[in-house]
């Protein structure tokens, strides 16, 4: 047993899970986020009746879409229509394995963990692709063909804005980016003059047309293909592809933290005296949190909705309190920072979807190649030039 324990390989494996567990329950309530948010948008409520102010929604469509009957098309290749939405999810999950979250936190650090997360996503979309495909439809056919245009697009773009990045940096390993940045007492997103913000900018676009967000959702379009390459599946299957495209929007995130703003590192990481920003911004964060929705208890009719809500907000105080103990902030200040700024660039996107409408297709390609190519050509050419200054 002692040996099967201390096997170098249960470690990994434990984390691996870990990892797998906190981002499905994650994405779950990324969803609820993203109708809230899109529903303050619109001055509306949101999901409202299951749990207090619909806290338990997340759950409540897990549990419907595992019941739900699982339909086949009768002259779809089964064996692929299986496999394709195992491949969206699989790929999305396995980026996180060189994801930097802490200094602490990492699962494992590749000296090309930039180039793993790009190869991932580019294997996802066949994920796509290979599910339009299989059902043996119009409507999922087109739009499968149309997510293999808008990858050749924005893949370009996507990887000229990394490599802007790299360059500034000087490696590919995740964890050895963030520690250029904290060596250098600054985040990339602020050298080269502030040019490095035009790569950036090219990154977020493409990134969200990549993970075929609005207003880049042309393959599955529903005014033109009824739902696009996921028509014809339902259940659980369904459900996966919507588990792969928002694990995409976390690693684009993800990414997008660790290349340009700092990853895990605090605001001004070479002033010793903002230190103090460790302690700060965690307390007024979840305190400040957990503190305004006791306001909202009063509003409430129900006894055990008040009663949860009471307990939600008493342990966003704690988590907020255990931050003020040196030892807890020294450990978890970088997890912290590293989700704060993810949540930050997720809430970006989530506007783009309530603030522009769907591209139309030739729109999409003009905007591809004749916008952000150029741009991102541009960029690692001035920024190269201004590395030399």
């Amino acid at each position: 047993m002692d040996a099967i324990i201390h096997h170098p390989i249960i470690g990994p494996i434990l984390a691996t899970l870990a990892i797998i567990g906190v981002v499905l329950g994650v994405v779950a309530y990324l969803t609820l986020v993203e109708r809230k948010v899109l529903a303050d948008f619109q001055v509306r409520l949101g999901p409202m009746r299951t749990g207090p102010h619909g806290l338990l929604q997340p759950i409540a469509d897990a549990l419907k879409l595992l019941i739900k009957e699982d339909i086949i098309p009768t002259e779809a290749d089964k064996a692929i229509f299986w496999l394709a939405p195992v491949i969206s999810t699989f790929t999305g999950l396995t980026a996180f394995a060189v994801v930097p979250f802490s200094k602490y936190l990492c699962l494992t650090d590749v000296n090309v963990g930039l180039l793993v997360i790009s190869a991932m996503s580019a294997v996802g979309i066949l994920g796509i692709i290979l599910g339009g495909w299989a059902s043996n439809s119009h409507y999922p056919l087109l739009g499968a063909l149309r997510s293999a245009a808008q990858l050749v697009s924005y893949e370009v773009a996507l990887s000229f804005a990394l490599l802007s990045g790299v360059m500034v940096a000087g490696t590919l390993s995740m964890q050895g980016i963030i520690h250029a940045q904290q060596s250098r007492g600054i985040w990339f997103i602020f050298s080269n003059y502030g040019f490095m913000l035009v790569p950036f900018v090219v990154y977020i676009i493409a990134g969200t047309a990549e993970t075929n967000r609005a207003p880049f959702d042309l393959p599955e379009a529903e005014s033109e293909l009824v739902g696009g390459f996921h028509t014809e599946y339902s259940g659980f299957r369904w459900s996966l592809y919507f588990l792969a495209e928002y694990t995409n929007i976390l690693v684009i995130s993800s990414v997008a933290v660790t290349l340009f703003w700092g990853g895990w590192l605090r605001p001004f990481p070479s002033v010793p005296w903002l230190a103090a920003l460790n302690y700060i911004v965690p307390l007024v964060v979840f305190a400040g949190s957990g503190l305004s929705s006791l306001t909202l208890v009063r509003k409430m009719k129900d006894p055990l909705q008040q009663k949860v809500l009471v307990g939600v907000a008493l342990v966003l105080v704690l988590i907020g309190a255990l931050y003020m103990i040196p030892a807890v902030n020294a450990a978890a200040s970088g997890i912290f920072w590293f989700l704060f700024k993810v949540s930050a660039i997720i809430y970006l996107m989530i506007w783009f979807r309530g603030t522009f409408p769907r591209f139309r297709y030739d729109q999409l390609m003009n905007v591809g190649w004749k916008v952000m190519i150029p741009v991102g050509m541009a960029a690692i050419v001035i920024n190269a030039l201004l590395g030399l200054v």
